[in-house]
């Protein structure tokens, strides 16, 4: 099936390749690029949208959707696999894919994937980079696992030296909308009300905004959403009690056209975000991922990295069609100009 859509849409660009070319015979052959997707019912609806499929056909790809019913191997042939399913027979039935066709590029390596599923291990990368040049200097906040007894949480927060207000973070980050919710905790006795497993960081005040940096490749896009507001204080000393908010950062919640402070609105230097996207590409082994970052009010160049997520929503990245079509694009070449050297 997949091999007679190749042959279709293939003599199909050619035809309008000639028609742009009024009349004369090309004989330059587009290969077609051939995309399988196993992603979520929400996924599809939010990534595959019309534009996207539209423009990728322009350039010679072609989106198919991965039938769970049949083994894997026996479908395609794949240029590409893009995935976002959780569980561990999926994960273990990729792996084995990858294994029998290193031809095959798969976005990206479940293993590499797992690491972000954990808070804990998800921002070592970053911690364990340590990046300070002169643009600027990235780092996490301080932060503190609790696997179990929420009654244990004050003291553990007290010996390990945490400061409020402390926000609570669910450990596990699969992608549900369980784990997007956070809690905000401005007393350490309040802290007995959450529900761990968590991770509790310390609230760094960013002037309520957070900047969402998407990764694709070796490309970066940066948007500015609105966050929590900064926590004085005198605020602190008036307020007790923790309060649980749904996801923060939302395509509702863009602060791209808002009337803001520039020290707070300025996007972090390019030149930061590149290494800081390069370093972790490396490190995580991901091409696929969005970091969510803040800038400490009152600095210029002092930020820090509070979530990673792989495959993010790029639905609300603008441009996202030209960039993800042209990252699919340049895989295959790369993948071409190895095998021909």
């Amino acid at each position: 099936m997949v091999r007679e859509m190749r042959e279709e849409m293939t003599y199909g660009i050619e035809e309008g390749e000639r028609e742009e070319e009024g009349g004369f015979p090309n004989t330059s052959h587009k290969r077609l690029v051939v995309v399988g997707y196993a992603l979520t019912s929400k996924k599809i609806k939010s990534f595959l949208q019309p534009k996207l499929e539209g423009l990728a056909r322009n350039k010679g790809i072609l989106f198919v959707a991965i039938d769970h019913n049949k083994p894997l191997s026996d479908q395609g042939p794949f240029d590409i696999v893009l995935h976002k399913l959780s569980g561990k027979e999926w994960r273990q039935i990729l792996e084995d894919y990858r294994q029998t066709h290193p031809e095959v590029t798969v976005l990206d390596p479940p293993d590499a994937i797992q690491h972000l599923h954990n808070r804990q291990s998800m921002l070592q990368a970053v911690a364990d980079l340590n990046l300070s040049d002169s643009y600027g200097k990235v780092g996490v906040p301080k932060q503190l696992v609790v696997k179990k007894d929420a009654s244990s949480i004050p003291d553990a927060v007290a010996n390990f030296g945490l400061k409020l207000p402390i926000v609570a973070k669910p450990l596990v980050n699969d992608g549900s909308k369980k784990s997007h919710e956070l809690s905000l905790a401005y007393d350490r006795y309040s802290l007995q009300k959450l529900d761990p497993p968590l991770v509790l960081q310390e609230f760094v005040n960013h002037g309520g905004v957070l900047f969402k940096v998407y990764i694709v490749g070796e490309a970066i896009k940066v948007v500015r959403r609105f966050s929590l507001p900064d926590v004085t204080k005198r605020e602190l000393s008036k307020t007790a009690g923790v309060y649980r908010f749904p996801r923060v950062s939302c395509a509702a919640a863009s602060a791209d056209d808002a009337d803001l402070d520039p020290c707070i609105a300025e996007l972090p230097p390019r030149p930061l975000l590149e290494k800081l996207a390069k370093e972790l590409r490396r490190r995580l082994g991901l091409r696929l991922f969005n970091l969510d970052m803040i800038r400490e009010h009152g600095t210029r160049d002092r930020f820090y990295v509070i979530d990673i997520n792989y495959f993010p929503g790029y639905g609300k990245m603008p441009e996202y069609e030209h960039i993800f079509t042209d990252f699919l694009l340049s895989l295959v070449k790369g993948k071409l100009k190895k095998r021909s050297g």
